[in-house]
């Protein structure tokens, strides 16, 4: 570890958010936000779960904010400030965060153990490998080979290899 300006910091951590172009958030206050009314924003609100969650409208790689909105009969400002109130980030962390929690679930099963990561990636709506990288360690702090291997019940002959390779 490493100290820098009174702050605790790991160099293999900062070194892999450079690599996939992680940035801290930044808060900024948008006024349009005070522009949707409460009773509006609850309705919004469980439109998108519906058509993002229910519909999984997540796995699809071209569904944009401005689709969501067209469905929902609104404008994206109006879905953008729903999403940034009620769910406390932005609509494509929003539905990241979907894609990811499906990834955590396939890269765990064992019917989907012999799929690659940029398989599992496609099949959850990320359009590219590096966006997939990005979005799940920004979310759950490693990779997804780690977060397979961590979790991974069955060992593939190149994980048995090295390990007893390690062993002699």
């Amino acid at each position: 570890m490493q100290k820098i300006f009174g702050r605790t910091t790991t160099l293999k951590k900062n070194k892999v958010m450079a690599k996939y172009n992680i940035t801290d958030k930044k808060d900024k206050e948008a006024t349009y936000r005070n522009l949707v009314s409460p009773m509006l924003m609850d309705e919004l609100k469980e439109k998108i779960l519906n058509v993002i969650v229910m519909q999984k409208k997540y796995k699809d790689k071209d569904y944009s904010a401005k689709k969501l909105a067209m469905e929902l009969g609104t404008n994206t400002r109006y879905v953008s400030a729903v999403v940034n109130v009620k769910f406390h980030m932005n609509y494509t962390s929003f539905v990241n965060k979907y894609r990811i929690e499906e990834a955590m679930s396939i890269l765990i099963d064992k019917r989907y153990q012999d799929l690659r990561i940029e398989e599992v990636s496609d099949m959850v709506g990320f359009s590219n490998r590096q966006s997939f990288y990005a979005s799940f360690y920004k979310l759950i702090g490693i990779t997804p080979r780690a977060y397979r291997l961590k979790h991974s019940t069955v060992k593939t002959d190149k994980d048995k290899a090295k390990a007893k390779k390690k062993t002699k």
